[in-house]
C-alpha cells in the first residue's frame, strides 16, 4: 500500500498548488529602465510564466541592447520585447534566433508646443526636430513618414537627437521646434501646452495601407532552445498574453509595482499605467509580421543595413500553439 500512499501524497500537493515536480526551465532577459519595464515588471512580479508551469530565471538588463546581446551568445534563452529592427537584423545575419511574438507598439505623437507657428507635419520643412538617434527603428519611422506622407526629406529638416527625457527639455526650453515623444512621456507633461501634429501609429497605417501597427519589440528565442522546448515558449506566449489582459484591467496595481520596481513617483507610474493598452500588445498575427518585415525594409535607408529579412526569421509555431492553450 506504499505506492498508493505515496501517489495519494503527491496529488494532495499537487492540489495545493505545489510547483510541478518538472517544471520546464526557461531564462528570460529583458530591459528594465526602458520601454519595456512595465509589461516585463508585470510579468516577473506576477508570476504568469510560473502559472503556466515553467521554471524562469529573470535576468534584468539596464541597456536596451543587453537582451539581444546575451541571447547572441546563448547566455539566455529568450529576449522578452528586443528592439524589433536590431531582432530582425541579427536573425538576417546568421544568429540562430526566432521571432516568435510582438510585444510593444511603436507608439509615439509629433508634437510642437501649442502657440508655436508649426500648426501641422507640412510645418516641420527647414524645422529642428527632436528625435531618438539615427539607427533607431522610431528614428526610421519618423523620417520614412515625413518623406513619405508630408513630402518632407530627411536633408529638408534637422535632427536634435536624445532620450525621451532630452527631447521634453528641449521642447519645452524652446530649443527644437518639434518632438517625437511617446505617449506616456506626453502624460507626465501634463503641465506643458502641447500641439499634436501627427500619430505615428495613424501615419504609419497610411503609409503601408494595412490596419497593423508598427512594432517596436519583439520576443526572440535561441534556436537551440526553441527545438527542445517549443511546448515551453507556447506556455510564455501565453503567460505575455495573461499579463497582457491583468495590466489592461489593473492598471492601478500596474503603477503601483513600477513605483517600487523603477522608483518612479506615483503621478509618473500612473501615467505608464494609463498608456498600457496604446503601449503593448502581444500578437504575431500574420499582418504583424507582415508590419516587421515592412519596417525592417525602412531602416537601411537610414541605418545601412544590408541583409534583407528572412521568412525563416519568424515562428508562428509556438504562437499558434498558445491560442490553443486555455
Amino acid at each position: 500500500m506504499k505506492p498508493l500512499k505515496h501517489l495519494v501524497a503527491a496529488l494532495m500537493l499537487i492540489g495545493l498548488g505545489a510547483a510541478p515536480l518538472h517544471a520546464q526551465k526557461i531564462k528570460v532577459g529583458y530591459w528594465t529602465s526602458g520601454f519595456s519595464l512595465g509589461f516585463g515588471t508585470v510579468m516577473e512580479q506576477m508570476k504568469f510564466a510560473e502559472q503556466e508551469g515553467l521554471q524562469v530565471e529573470w535576468v534584468r538588463f539596464g541597456e536596451v541592447n543587453g537582451p539581444t546581446r546575451a541571447i547572441v551568445s546563448n547566455a539566455i534563452d529568450v529576449a522578452f520585447a528586443a528592439p524589433s529592427t536590431n531582432s530582425i537584423g541579427i536573425a538576417a545575419d546568421g544568429v540562430p534566433v526566432k521571432i516568435v511574438l510582438a510585444t510593444q507598439i511603436a507608439e509615439a505623437q509629433i508634437v510642437a508646443l501649442d502657440g508655436s507657428p508649426v500648426k501641422a507635419p507640412a510645418d516641420l520643412k527647414g524645422k529642428k526636430i527632436g528625435m531618438t538617434p539615427p539607427g533607431s527603428a522610431a528614428h526610421a519611422l519618423t523620417t520614412a513618414i515625413l518623406e513619405r506622407n508630408f513630402g518632407i526629406k530627411p536633408g529638408e529638416y534637422s535632427v536634435a537627437p536624445g532620450n525621451e527625457a532630452q527631447l521634453a527639455q528641449f521642447l519645452t526650453q524652446k530649443d527644437i521646434d518639434a518632438a517625437v515623444l511617446r505617449s506616456v512621456t506626453l502624460a507626465q507633461m501634463s503641465d506643458v501646452k502641447l500641439r499634436r501634429l501627427a500619430s505615428v501609429v495613424d501615419e504609419w497605417k497610411k503609409l503601408t495601407k494595412a490596419g497593423a501597427p508598427p512594432i517596436l519589440a519583439v520576443t526572440i528565442v535561441y534556436n537551440a532552445y526553441l527545438e527542445k522546448n517549443r511546448e515551453a515558449v507556447a506556455k510564455f506566449i501565453v503567460a505575455a498574453r495573461n499579463a497582457l489582459q491583468y495590466g489592461s484591467k489593473n492598471k492601478a496595481k500596474v503603477a503601483e509595482m513600477l513605483e517600487k520596481a523603477a522608483n518612479m513617483s506615483a503621478q509618473d507610474a500612473r501615467a505608464y499605467a494609463e498608456q498600457w493598452d496604446n503601449a503593448y500588445i502581444a500578437s504575431f498575427e500574420p499582418d504583424d509580421i507582415a508590419s516587421l518585415k515592412r519596417m525592417y525594409e525602412i531602416v537601411p535607408a537610414t541605418s545601412g543595413v544590408k541583409n534583407p529579412a528572412h521568412d525563416d526569421s519568424f515562428d508562428q509555431g509556438p504562437y499558434k500553439r498558445a491560442k490553443q492553450i486555455k
